[in-house]
């Protein structure tokens, strides 16, 4: 009997709960759609783009370098396996969005309400939670 408990015991810690595992998708999906549609936004420079970072002093070309990038992040926080990679990729969309909003502070650009600001820390809290979330397979 003892060792029937103790396995149980085992066995439930081994398994994710199932609402677990629904805000890691959910989250994920989000996330991954957030930064990609960004990412082929900066690329092919949509509505808002230009202005913004004419707004925060970047040259033009730095759309193109993080538009690939923030692509790329969002394929490897999907795809299966490859674990080390989406470590990088996590770190690399916290601290874009990070440096997002840091940017946008430091030249002034509140918009209503600190709107950039406040929109990019939350996509910043974001990758966070999906980060926290991820199940067993997907972590170094």
């Amino acid at each position: 009997m003892i060792k029937m408990v103790g396995a149980e015991a085992n066995a439930k810690e081994g398994t994710n709960p199932r609402g677990k595992v629904i805000a890691y998708w959910v989250a994920t999906a989000l996330l991954a759609f957030i930064v990609g549609s960004g990412g082929i936004g900066d690329i092919t420079n949509q509505w808002g783009t230009l202005e913004t970072v004419e707004i925060l002093g970047y040259p033009v070309y730095f759309l193109t370098v993080i538009g690939v990038w923030k692509v790329l992040g969002a394929v490897a926080i999907l795809v299966p396996r490859f674990p080390r990679i989406k470590e990088w990729a996590y770190a690399g969309i916290f601290f874009e969005m990070t440096g997002a909003a840091a940017s946008h502070a430091f030249v002034g650009d509140y918009g209503a309400f600190a709107y950039h600001i406040l929109t990019t820390l939350g996509f910043a809290a974001l990758a966070l939670v999906s980060w926290v979330l991820r199940p067993e397979s997907r972590k170094v």
